[in-house]
């Protein structure tokens, strides 16, 4: 997969990540939008990773560290690069970020009704839990 660089987004790319999870990604949430992403960058410069091939992006993933858990948000591979590895390279450097900060265990937001996902993350080692359930409160 030599053709394909992982990068971290910048303030710049928002437009384009807006729309690529427009087409690739499953569900939206609340924090879709310029304001929310941008916080995010602006917050954590490292945090969304990009996997681009020929200057397009290929895939996404938010590698999340608060202190004191790793999270795993908007895995997503555009759907005409799908079954190429993308995914497990940018989960692999994920992991690497995960590491270098002193991260322990990853959790990682995956939509009940994507199946396709479900494999892809199973395939990656990670097993769900399903003694958790999620509690949300918009503000």
């Amino acid at each position: 997969m030599t053709d394909l660089d992982i990068r971290c987004a910048g303030l710049t790319d928002i437009g384009a990540v807006l729309r690529f999870w427009r087409e690739a990604a499953e569900g939206t949430s609340i924090t879709d939008d310029h304001d929310g992403v941008a916080r995010l960058i602006s917050r954590d410069p490292e945090a969304l990773l990009l996997a681009e091939r020929d200057g397009r992006i290929a895939g996404t993933v938010i590698a999340g560290f608060d202190g004191w858990r790793c999270s795993a948000y908007r895995l997503a591979v555009h759907p005409d690069c799908r079954r190429q590895g993308i995914a497990g390279a940018l989960m692999d450097a994920a992991e690497r970020r995960f590491l270098a900060l002193g991260g322990r265990r990853i959790d990682a937001m995956v939509l009940e009704s994507n199946a396709q996902a479900h494999h892809t993350w199973g395939a990656a080692g990670y097993h769900r839990e399903d003694h958790w359930r999620r509690w949300i409160k918009s503000l």
